[in-house]
């Protein structure tokens, strides 16, 4: 629903505008109504005539309590020009949305980057960013919500639990996965390039793209986040939790074989982020091909070689987080000799 404009067209177009359906925004969304009332909504990569992000907020607002709702959106450069749009509360308590349901639109004198100035000035103004951002720059634009210490609920792809940018703030509990994860389907522009899979066109003439690991971050607390992971798997074989070549670390390759009475280390695949609950497991770090992520560097830089990699009997692994169960169960059986 949302329609993120590349932020780069200088000579070819990003792959950046996969606009959001209806249905995966109310479905998420409906988990964080509390969190709104009084708030300052902004939806910096929406274009208001046609964002669903937008339209949702419009069709909530009263009900939900917003304070304000306001959204800007990228133009090609060779314009130079946005618009921003803002919609006020019931303000003379007349039980309808200011300007009889018409937002102030103001044209504002930049091309929309979320980097820009302008748009950095009503990010501070916030209170709650809800947007799809592009993905060729999700890294950097997250990194702008945290510098800003804004509360947001964001579509990102799962494969981002491992960037060197994300992982330390997953894992220090700045922010967190929130309710689905999984395919999405996504409306593109007439330009995009047919693709042989996951892409086709509609009876209408629409393209189509979906991707299967598509996923909603936030740093709202919500109740999904304090529910525990049934542990239903036991440590009673240690030969079915392999260990790493390299470290003290046993290796669960999928989340329902979790041990519940393992008391050590483990390394489990990013999916867990959907079912991490801060109360019950400690993330004490990543890893991957290479080796272990300096999670305190400045960039999360690699500090092991390839040689000491995320190996078990040489045959290196996908990425894996660590963790440590904080309340694990009794052992329910001897370790094998």
């Amino acid at each position: 629903m949302s329609k993120n404009l590349p932020l780069h067209r200088a000579k070819t177009r990003e792959e950046d505008e996969f606009y959001t359906q209806r249905p995966y925004i109310e479905d998420e969304l409906s988990h964080y109504k509390d969190h709104f009332k009084g708030k300052t909504v902004y939806c910096n990569c929406d274009d208001p005539t046609s964002s669903e992000f937008w339209k949702f907020f419009v069709r909530v607002f009263k009900d939900w309590g917003l304070k304000k709702l306001m959204a800007t959106h990228y133009e090609p450069n060779e314009k130079n020009y946005a618009y921003k749009l803002e919609l006020y509360e019931d303000t003379n308590g007349d039980g309808k949305i200011d300007c009889q349901d018409e937002p102030t639109i103001t044209q504002i004198p930049c091309n929309g980057d979320f980097r820009c100035q302008i748009c950095i000035d009503l990010l501070k103004e916030a209170d709650i960013v809800v947007t799809n951002p592009p993905f060729s720059v999700w890294r950097e634009y997250v990194g702008q919500l945290i510098q800003y210490g804004k509360k947001f609920v964001i579509i990102g792809s799962q494969n981002a639990i491992t960037y060197k940018e994300i992982f330390p703030l997953l894992k220090d509990n700045q922010m967190w996965l929130g309710y689905y994860a999984g395919d999405m389907k996504f409306k593109v522009p007439p330009y995009y390039a047919p693709r042989k899979t996951r892409y086709w066109v509609d009876d209408s003439g629409q393209k189509w793209r979906s991707m299967g690991n598509v996923c909603w971050y936030t740093n709202l607390d919500i109740p999904k986040r304090h529910k525990p992971l049934d542990l239903r798997g036991t440590y009673y074989k240690p030969s079915l939790y392999p260990k790493f070549d390299n470290y003290d670390v046993i290796n669960v390759g999928r989340i329902v074989d979790i041990p519940c009475d393992y008391e050590g280390v483990m390394a489990v695949p990013i999916t867990f982020m959907c079912h991490y609950n801060p109360d019950q497991f400690e993330i004490l770090e990543g890893s991957n091909r290479y080796g272990i992520l300096d999670t305190w560097g400045k960039n999360a830089a690699i500090r092991s070689a390839r040689s000491h990699g995320n190996n078990i009997d040489g045959k290196a692994t996908y990425f894996r987080i660590h963790i440590r169960n904080k309340h694990p169960e009794p052992r329910r059986y001897s370790d094998e000799n």
